[in-house]
């Protein structure tokens, strides 16, 4: 497996698009963190508890101040479709042409599979790493870990 971007590197920035008229680019959230969860794909089980946690404690994250990005290897149609079905309030951005090139950048893409790792950073309003976890593709990695770094970052 490649390394994730390590805890205090800037992060690269990025455009993806979000739906298929909208792009989004990591540096317009400057001055708020970022939460980026890469995950394997739309529509698979693990993946689906995850992102609808996230989705759950939204208003958590805003407590803090923090946008959190979706990014897989997905398409936008796809993205649209698995956001509407899930109700989801958070943008889902399509990491697919040319696949996979930010989750490679981040450290985080499977090549064994084409598809993104489960992997989480937090970046601070600096555009700055200050927390990051891969986790199983199996495994849900849950928020504790999300929300601890956003409350070090509120200190």
């Amino acid at each position: 497996m490649n390394q994730p971007l390590a805890i205090g590197q800037t992060a690269p920035d990025f455009t993806l698009s979000a739906t298929p008229d909208k792009k989004v680019t990591l540096s317009q959230y400057r001055g708020k963190p970022v939460i980026l969860a890469f995950y394997p794909s739309d529509w698979s089980p693990v993946c689906g508890d995850q992102m609808a946690l996230y989705n759950e404690i939204l208003p958590d994250f805003a407590k803090y101040d923090a946008a959190i990005l979706g990014i897989s290897v997905d398409g936008v149609w796809c993205h649209q479709a698995y956001a509407e079905s899930r109700g989801l309030h958070f943008p889902l951005l399509a990491d697919f042409e040319p696949k996979g090139a930010v989750s490679k950048i981040y450290g985080v893409y499977h090549e064994q599979y084409g598809i993104s790792e489960r992997a989480l950073f937090v970046v601070d309003k600096n555009g700055v790493i200050v927390w990051n976890h891969v986790s199983e593709l199996g495994v849900n990695p849950g928020a504790d870990g999300i929300l601890d770094a956003l409350e070090g970052l509120a200190k």
